[in-house]
């Protein structure tokens, strides 16, 4: 349990739905990794364009950030915008006592023309960081979803392992033509895998089993999904049956236990598990802590109360 979910949780209360304005999220933040989740926990998530606005609400206290590079998605000054706030970061992170940047994440814009791919953005974002020297720090590159993603994809991941960059998925959002099917989220973890290219998730992943959302009525993937269709793909595991992995409901399908996770018929030890995570699926990031917490408590996984969070 330790090896499947430690840092699993990137906190992200300032996107939505939550929303939640900066001294709150600071204050709910604090509370999360001073609380009993705390292993669970991992960076607090900003806009680049916000990190001054979080110094000023820490009062003293460190946080762990992952820093989103809001560059917008118009390819006529995206470039020009990353350099900028690629350079506010590189200031903070040599300047701020209690702001640890330890991760960095962007949207690279779609393409428009027929002809166009991922790929020149992808180089453009690894040079950015080169120069404003942030090339130690993890980068995780979304690819937006378009109607050309699965012919583009396998370049695009070739283009991160080449830079040595990371990607990102967004598994939702406010609507249900946000989500992306467990088709392209399986082509997505098959095609990362096969390039050896790291990721982290966000949106839509508040729960841990695939389930429709009582408050807003969406169908939303489930982490625990994720995560079994990650070490399984590992494991020989092929689109198909990642598929049904992705779109099981059935809690009682996965297995967590002090020696394997398992889902069904497939078992994987800690080992297994703990690879998945080094060099997989890293983390995601939700806008709520307190709802997948809960839900795993619930399902008997964790060991607590609700209330303790």
């Amino acid at each position: 349990m330790r090896t499947l979910f430690e840092r699993l949780i990137d906190y992200a209360g300032l996107f939505p739905p939550a929303r939640l304005p900066m001294q709150r999220a600071a204050e709910e933040y604090e509370g999360i990794i001073s609380g009993p989740y705390a292993w669970i926990s991992g960076r607090f998530i900003v806009l680049a364009s916000q990190i001054t606005e979080l110094s000023d609400a820490l009062d003293n206290r460190r946080f762990s950030v992952g820093a989103i590079v809001d560059a917008g998605s118009d390819a006529r000054d995206w470039l020009a915008k990353v350099q900028e706030k690629m350079r506010t970061l590189s200031a903070v992170r040599a300047e701020s006592p209690f702001i640890e940047v330890e991760a960095i994440e962007v949207a690279v814009p779609a393409p428009t023309a027929a002809r166009e791919t991922f790929d020149p953005a992808i180089g453009q974002f690894a040079m950015a960081s080169h120069n404003a020297m942030l090339r130690d720090l993890p980068a995780y590159v979304e690819l937006p979803w378009t109607k050309r993603f699965d012919e583009l994809l396998p370049s695009a991941m070739f283009a991160l392992a080449r830079s040595k960059l990371a990607a990102k998925i967004r598994c939702g959002g406010l609507d249900q033509s946000a989500f992306p099917s467990s088709a392209q989220i399986a082509a997505f973890l098959l095609t990362a895998l096969e390039n050896d290219v790291p990721f982290k998730a966000t949106a839509g992943l508040h729960h841990p089993i695939r389930r429709v959302d009582a408050s807003s009525g969406l169908l939303m993937h489930g982490f625990l999904n994720v995560l079994a269709a990650s070490v399984f793909a590992r494991q020989g595991a092929d689109r198909a049956e990642l598929e049904a992995i992705l779109e099981e409901r059935d809690a009682g399908a996965f297995r967590v236990t002090d020696v394997e996770f398992g889902w069904r018929h497939r078992r994987a030890d800690v080992d297994a598990v703990a690879e998945m995570r080094k060099s997989g699926f890293i983390s995601y990031g939700s806008c709520s802590f307190s709802e997948p917490i809960d839900d795993l408590i619930t399902l008997g996984i964790l060991v607590g109360s609700p209330t303790a969070v």
